[in-house]
C-alpha cells in the first residue's frame, strides 16, 4: 500500500502510475503492465467528499458554536483546508484504488446469462 500512496505502479512498485496529476499512464514503464482494466471511475471523489465534509462541517460547526464569528472568517478558514484536503487527497486516493482494483482482481460486471 505504501507503494500505492507514492504512485508506483500495483505489480512492480517501481514504475510511474501516473501521466499527469490525476491522469493514469496508459501502462507502466517498467514492467509494462496496462492500466487500461483499473478503472476507479468515482470511488475516490465520494470517499474524499465524505471525508472533507466530516472534517470541515465538524470544526465549521464547532467554531461557530463556541467564537459566533462573523462568515467573512468561515469563508477565510474553510476555503483553504476544503481545498487542501480535497486537491491533497485525490491523487493518494485514486491510487490507493488502482492498488486495490489490482490487488482483488475487479473485473467489469457481467450477468450471468444461463
Amino acid at each position: 500500500m505504501k507503494v500505492s500512496l507514492a504512485g508506483r505502479c500495483p505489480r512492480c512498485g517501481e514504475g510511474k502510475l501516473f501521466a499527469g496529476f490525476l491522469n493514469l499512464a496508459p501502462a507502466c514503464d517498467k514492467c509494462g503492465l496496462s492500466y487500461d482494466r483499473l478503472d476507479q471511475g468515482d470511488g475516490p471523489a465520494v470517499f474524499i467528499i465524505l471525508i472533507a465534509g466530516f472534517i470541515v462541517c465538524g470544526l465549521a460547526l464547532w467554531v461557530e458554536v463556541n467564537y459566533e464569528p462573523p462568515y467573512w472568517v468561515h469563508i477565510v478558514l474553510w476555503t483553504p483546508l476544503i481545498l487542501g484536503l480535497t486537491l491533497g487527497l485525490l491523487r493518494p486516493l485514486k491510487a490507493l484504488m488502482v492498488f486495490q482494483q489490482y490487488r482483488m482482481r475487479a473485473e467489469e460486471g457481467r450477468l450471468d446469462e444461463s
